[in-house]
């Protein structure tokens, strides 16, 4: 290893698995691995080219991250280049073999993979870096525009590809002279943009050109212009990605093959290329992946997709918050849950002050709604500051929240809260709204099968060695209870709110039914208020306590209850669910309902609400930082299954977008 800080790389031993790494410069080694041409490989290429050593340049791939990694933003790609390097025209590179040879190596199933690929980019709007912000259209003007991208000074591509400081004066020059009428808009590399670096588009050459010096979305900008002119930059190659002409005053890499106006020739390529076969090389065949949430290499396809959930979350959860309410034991956690490379999160101990400053700062205020306070609900309904409400997903943990586990999930509500029938929330409105595509509600159906097959519930806790063995000859109704002082019972029951109501009524609807009763896991550890009173306990036939919830639900053939979590994963299981109170799956004709639901008209199906109560409504992250899905949770929880849980809540929050610590690239991240 002869650069800085390649150790330290995320993932580096799953990129590079063939190689046993050793930092010193005195170890015997077959060859010597650095970071590209940089300045801080000099002394180890130098070193492999006088003992005649095999030198690996190492680079960022062509769809790297979610940020800049001049921020730290963690790489999902990695190029490993025997011949030489893909920005260095002077030379061939693996990259350049693979596009000379690709005959021999992409078939015609390769090339329409490749073309599969490049649409799914072009149609997401997917980036090298994916993190700039919305296109100011107020500087586009009427007619032709043609985009002049500027560089880094210094950037080891420019000259390594051919090209130089007049490169980029010569450009701006050809592009007044030859296009007088055409709006020029020259845009600034985004470490300029962030003043981490110094652009190489001078001043003076700025004269009569529209200057962009933000980091935007080169989507955004691209669907905008004409044509664009560049140097070397990978923009370039974006451009080609979306079918534009693209004009290059240096060599870069997809230069040279026939699909670009050339000012620079290599001497070397010449031979005439596709845009999948280029693409195919550059983003399939050339770099390598890792899916950062299984820690293990991945395909091409695999990393658009988490590139683009993961850019999707981080838009999401970009901008200033303000949160207050949260006790000490949830904040690391939430941290976790919702870090992210343009989230600034600050916590406040009045919900006035917090409310001032999201104001300000053009942020939101964010609060636990199952611990609103008067103060609170009094500042979130007068702030002029968005709020949102968190609260635990639907598939939380390994442990019980009152036991200080932290969530692997919470769910984010810009409108109210699941619980509180008493007005609209997001979730219900994902419901109603009905928008769920063919493919959501197909990836809901599979994530229910997974769930119902693993046996996976919302804490999952240790199951006992126990199982029930009730009746067959009767019918077997299982009364769920719950904590008699939760913000769904408070919010979403009428005259029926205790527990012990519950099995009375139960029993009143069920007369000659087996009766079984189930206390909820934080009454039973002593943490909060629910147990039976005695006449209630007279009609109950059996207690569950002792069971695991989920071999509840499987024995039992009609599960009844106020708001329960269990009575969406009885419905899951195919089970009569009868509910008492006004939970949010309730109302949607899939339960015998006790009160009226005014608000909810759609009758929907089952997957329907699994995609909008798992899939949309949540966001989940796994114990490391890393965003993830919920088919990722499920599969982390499904592995981890056999193992203990942990023996104290972990308080670590690493910051995904500033990659994880190098420990963890010796194994993989532990599943919870």
């Amino acid at each position: 290893m002869c650069s800085p800080g390649i150790l330290e790389t995320p993932f580096l031993k799953t990129f590079l698995p063939e190689l046993e790494l050793k930092a010193s410069p005195f170890a015997t080694v077959d060859s010597v691995v650095g970071w590209g041409l940089k300045d801080t490989s000099r002394v180890g290429r130098s070193r492999a080219k006088s003992r005649n050593l095999l030198y690996l340049a190492l680079e960022d791939g062509f769809l790297r991250s979610i940020g800049l990694g001049e921020t730290g933003a963690a790489s999902l790609s990695l190029i490993v280049d025997d011949i030489g390097v893909y920005y260095d025209a002077t030379r061939p590179s693996r990259l350049e073999r693979l596009i000379e040879t690709a005959p021999d190596w992409c078939d015609a199933a390769f090339h329409a993979r490749a073309g599969a690929l490049i649409d799914r980019i072009v149609a997401s709007g997917l980036s090298k870096t994916n993190m700039g912000g919305p296109l100011d259209r107020s500087i586009l003007k009427p007619g032709k525009r043609i985009l002049l991208v500027d560089q880094t000074d210094g950037d080891a591509s420019i000259g390594n590809g051919l090209a130089g400081p007049e490169s980029f004066a010569r450009m701006v020059r050809t592009a007044k002279a030859e296009h007088p009428d055409a709006q020029l808009i020259v845009k600034r590399h985004p470490a300029v943009a962030a003043g981490k670096k110094k652009g190489c588009i001078a001043d003076a050459d700025l004269s009569g050109v529209t200057l962009l010096d933000a980091d935007v979305r080169p989507a955004e900008l691209l669907a905008e212009v004409s044509e664009v002119w560049c140097v070397t930059s990978a923009l370039g190659f974006e451009a080609l990605l979306r079918r534009l002409p693209v004009r290059c005053f240096g060599a870069p890499f997809y230069s040279g093959w026939g699909l670009t106006t050339d000012e620079v020739q290599t001497g070397r390529r010449g031979v005439a290329r596709d845009l999948e076969t280029v693409a195919a090389a550059a983003l399939i065949a050339y770099p390598r992946y890792v899916d950062p949430v299984t820690g293990r290499r991945c395909e091409a396809e695999t990393a658009v997709e988490r590139l683009i959930s993961l850019r999707d979350r981080a838009e999401r959860l970009g901008g200033y918050w303000a949160g207050v309410g949260f006790s000490p034991a949830k904040r690391p956690p939430i941290r976790r849950l919702l870090n992210g490379p343009r989230t600034t999160m600050k916590y406040f101990a009045s919900a006035s002050r917090a409310a001032a400053k999201a104001e300000t700062l053009k942020g939101r205020l964010i609060y636990w709604a199952g611990k609103e306070t008067p103060e609170i609900a009094g500042v979130a309904e007068t702030t002029t500051a968005p709020v949102v409400r968190m609260e635990d997903g639907f598939i939380r943990s390994r442990g019980l929240g009152s036991d200080f586990f932290g969530a692997l999930s919470v769910a984010l509500d810009d409108q109210g809260v699941y619980y509180d029938p008493t007005r609209p929330s997001r979730l219900e409105s994902l419901i109603e709204r009905g928008a769920q595509s063919a493919e959501m509600l197909a990836r809901a159906a599979a994530l229910r099968t997974r769930v119902v097959e693993a046996g996976l519930s919302k804490y999952n806790l240790a199951a006992g060695q126990a199982r029930p063995d009730w009746p067959a000859d009767r019918q077997k109704v299982l009364v769920v209870g719950q904590v008699e002082n939760d913000k769904s019972i408070l919010k979403g029951c009428g005259d029926i709110r205790t527990n012990s109501g519950l099995v009375k009524a139960a029993r009143a609807d069920f007369p000659d039914a087996y009766l079984i009763y189930r206390n909820h896991p934080d009454v039973m550890s002593g943490n909060r208020p629910g147990m039976l009173d005695g006449a209630a306990m007279a009609e109950v036939d059996a207690t569950a306590d002792d069971f695991d919830i989920i071999d509840c639900l499987e024995a039992c053939d009609v599960l009844a209850t106020l708001t329960s979590l269990s009575g969406f994963e009885a419905l899951l299981r195919g089970k009569t669910v009868a509910v008492y109170g006004r939970p949010f799956y309730g109302g949607w004709g899939l339960t015998q309902d006790r009160m009226t639901f005014e608000r909810r008209t759609r009758r929907v199906t089952l997957d329907a609400v699994v995609a909008a109560a798992l899939i949309e409504y949540p966001i989940y992250v796994t114990p490391e930082g890393w965003p993830c899905e919920a088919e990722d949770l499920v599969a982390a929880l499904i592995a981890a299954r056999d193992e203990p849980p942990p023996a104290a809540p972990s308080n670590q929050v690493a910051r995904w977008w500033k990659g994880i610590r190098a420990s963890l690239d010796q194994r993989p991240p532990p599943a919870y």
